[in-house]
């Protein structure tokens, strides 16, 4: 099946304004992981590209973006926010297409991206400094300024969400973005792209250079004059993406993944529960860094969650994308082969149940049915590793304190839900938990364009979402006047 027409050229970068190929006239084929079919081929953007996408950035600043007042931005912000709702089909079938996510949740995704820049545009001009009180004869203020350009790599997972919260809160601030997405899914960064210059963002003020981590997004991180770096993806990329910008003493927002756990107390309300036990695991095909992948459960309850979810997984069915299933295919013939290697790896663990490949699902796609394993054993490598595919694992509990050492006995540290109707135990676990959010009787709060969100350890540092996000995009200046 071909793409839409586009208003763009899906192998051209977006730089100061203009499509254009990239300097060395390379492009890379682009993967339907629905059906191993090439969708389109895009740019292979190299240090050139990105050099000029940074110095157009620059000269924004120096300009006319640069002289926007945060009441001019934020109405640019809106309008932007305005058109993707016009635009929320064709963004949720390039999104379908390219992620293989199914067609409803590509859709919830274009729709939360409009929200991020309703969110940003309204609060561009409600980020205040405050006055200090101090010496007489002093007057102590702050002010909250843009760092300069900005730099955002987007993985290929949620690449709408992310770039809502990541170049939404940046362009808010002031700063001006380059933009470098993930060579598997970046069709919709590229369409944003043309949203936002449409919607009258100046010239410069987002630059998009497609093109491979190595490349694009090494020149991205390394760059002398890119001022703050936002990167979203694996530990270890995100380790070298920090190395990297160390090298120029520039602060950088990383988000690395999770092992997230819930955990069900045996006075649990299960009919609340189950919804969030198994769809907090399996959305996107478990290709989500804030994905409940071990769910922790007292002993006394342990089989009747187990049977629960069970019922629930095996009506679970994985195709295409644009068929809308319960899940889609994962991102590419690679991650398919890493998730497979994993379920190997727990041969030992006692499969509780599986969903179903649908019949027609092509050959060619990535599919993995969704598997829940039962696992005594808190520290299996299963327990451990983030899998980043539709596996969830069940481990008992004792008691609180087991239940605590089990939540925090990872190198992770993203997110953690309670289910418990004991008062006391909910804030106890709120403090004990190592995480970077905690819900309670709830999971995820139905994604929270407010709320602030990163992790702790191999998570990550720095915060993403709310008004947290604008001060993370953002520096702070003492001005101190002594005028007797």
């Amino acid at each position: 099946m071909s793409l839409p027409d586009l208003p763009f050229n899906p192998a051209h970068c977006l730089i100061n304004g203009k499509w254009q190929a990239p300097l060395d006239g390379q492009t890379l084929a682009l993967i339907d992981p629905s059906d191993g079919s090439e969708l389109t081929q895009i740019a292979r953007g190299q240090s050139r590209d990105i050099n000029t996408a940074i110095e157009a950035a620059q000269n924004a600043l120096n300009g006319e973006w640069g002289n926007k007042t945060a009441l001019e931005r934020g109405r640019i912000l809106t309008r932007i926010g305005q058109l993707v709702l016009e635009h929320v089909d064709l963004l949720a079938e390039l999104e379908a297409r390219d992620v293989g996510k199914p067609l409803t949740q590509a859709r919830a995704d274009a729709i939360a991206l409009a929200r991020y820049m309703e969110f940003y545009g309204s609060a561009a001009d409600k980020i205040h400094g405050e006055t200090i009180p101090y010496l007489d004869g002093y007057t102590v203020y702050t002010l909250r300024e843009p760092h300069g350009v900005t730099g955002h790599i987007v993985p290929w997972n949620y690449p709408m969400q992310i770039i809502g919260r990541s170049v939404g809160a940046a362009l808010a601030m002031g700063n001006a973005a380059v933009l470098k997405p993930a060579e598997e899914a970046c069709l919709t960064a590229l369409m944003f792209a043309e949203i936002a210059c449409t919607a009258g963002l100046p010239d410069g003020a987002l630059n998009v250079v497609p093109g491979l981590g190595a490349e694009a997004g090494a020149a991205l991180s390394s760059h002398k004059d890119v001022q703050h770096i936002s990167f979203t993806g694996s530990v270890a990329t995100g380790a070298l993406v920090q190395q990297a910008a160390g090298t120029n003493v520039v602060p950088v927002t990383l988000e690395l993944g999770g092992k997230s756990p819930q955990l069900v107390f045996e006075d649990a309300n299960l009919d609340d529960a189950l919804p969030f036990l198994v769809n907090a695991g399996i959305q996107n095909a478990g290709q989500t860094c804030s994905a409940s992948s071990r769910i922790l459960v007292q002993e006394s309850r342990y089989a009747e969650v187990v049977a629960a979810m069970s019922e629930r997984y095996t009506a679970l069915t994985v195709g295409p994308a644009m068929d809308d299933l319960n899940l889609g295919p994962l991102i590419s013939a690679r991650q398919k082969e890493i998730v497979t290697g994993f379920l190997a790896w727990g041969q030992d663990l006692q499969i509780a149940a599986t969903g179903q490949i649908a019949e027609d699902a092509p050959k060619q796609g990535a599919y993995v049915a969704p598997h829940l394993l039962l696992c005594s054993d808190a520290n299996h490598p299963l327990a451990q590793k983030e899998i980043f595919g539709p596996v969830q694992i069940v481990i008992p509990f004792k008691d609180e304190e087991e239940a605590v050492a089990i939540a925090n006995g990872t190198d992770f540290g993203l997110v953690a839900s309670v289910w418990t109707e004991n008062g006391a135990c909910q804030m106890r676990l709120a403090k004990a938990l190592k995480s970077g959010q905690v819900f309670i009787n709830n999971y995820g709060a139905g994604g929270g364009v407010e709320l602030p969100f990163g992790g702790v350890g191999k998570s990550g540092h720095g915060r993403e979402k709310g008004f947290e996000a604008l001060y993370g995009f953002s520096t702070l200046k003492t001005v101190a006047a002594k005028h007797g």
